[in-house]
């Protein structure tokens, strides 16, 4: 089972949208700057989910990755950010 997430950044108001078989060790790769050239590394402050849902598989999860990265995907993705 894989999951599809997008993470925030309320110091810097960023978003990153991602999949993977364990969210939470991801996460934690994610605010600790593990891939020091990543996205989410560039960024000081806590990333946090604000949304995430189950896929099958892979393939499932990338598909669904790809249309929350296209733009009425991130319109439904900042839906989900914090007030």
């Amino acid at each position: 089972m894989y999951t599809v997430y997008a993470l925030y950044n309320k110091e810097h108001g960023k978003i990153y949208i991602g999949q993977t078989q364990n969210l939470q060790n991801r996460l934690g790769l994610h605010n600790q700057a593990t891939f020091r050239n990543s996205f989410t590394a560039r960024f000081s402050g806590d990333w946090v989910v604000i949304y995430s849902e189950q896929a099958p598989d892979r393939k499932v999860a990338l598909q669904r990755e790809k249309a929350l990265k296209s733009f009425r995907g991130r319109e439904f993705v900042r839906k989900h950010i914090p007030g």
